[in-house]
């Protein structure tokens, strides 16, 4: 399963752009908080969390990895174990920003191999959670999840918090907020 809480636009996209490019790591709290609360509203359950890794050369640039302060909050707000070097991304990768979607596929493909927290005995028959701040064709969720299918787990659910607005979707569409329960 591949969800996105929303589209990458307005308010969604401003605080991402925040988190991601201002460095405002702040903004990852309610973020964070934002997948764990549409996770269990989409009945998903699970045991861990991973997040999508970034190579060692661009965690460098930018000082951090988005993805996994957003997968830290929301592993504490569904109170799920948090396994952030379940993953590594073993080789330095494009951004997939302006790539089609064979050159994204292509792009990812085998970049992603088990971390060291990614054992067998620790994944086997879970129910996996993999976050990404946004997700276009799906790709890199896709071939990091196959590498955590590889360790046997019961599931694995690749959620994002934004994918792009759909060509289709007039440019006039009015999108409500959600009112939590």
């Amino acid at each position: 399963m591949l969800r996105a809480v929303a589209y990458h636009e307005g308010a969604l996209r401003d605080a991402i752009h925040a988190l991601k490019y201002q460095r405002r790591r702040r903004v990852a709290r309610p973020l964070g908080d934002l997948l764990a609360h549409h996770l269990q509203k989409w009945a998903v359950s699970a045991d861990v969390v991973v997040p999508v890794p970034l190579h060692t050369d661009r965690r460098r640039q930018r000082g951090f990895n988005q993805a996994e302060l957003l997968a830290r909050r929301c592993a504490d707000q569904l109170g799920v174990l948090y396994l952030p070097k379940a993953l590594v991304r073993s080789r330095p990768t494009r951004p997939q920003v302006g790539l089609s979607a064979e050159e994204r596929r292509a792009n990812v493909a085998q970049a992603f191999v088990p971390g060291r927290q990614a054992t067998v005995s620790r994944l086997a028959g879970k129910r996996i959670v993999l976050i990404d701040d946004v997700t276009t064709t799906g790709s890199t969720l896709s071939a990091a999840a196959v590498v955590l299918a590889s360790l046997h787990p019961e599931a694995v659910f690749g959620v994002a918090l934004a994918r792009p607005v759909p060509a289709w979707l007039p440019t006039t569409h009015v999108m409500w907020p959600e009112v939590p329960d």
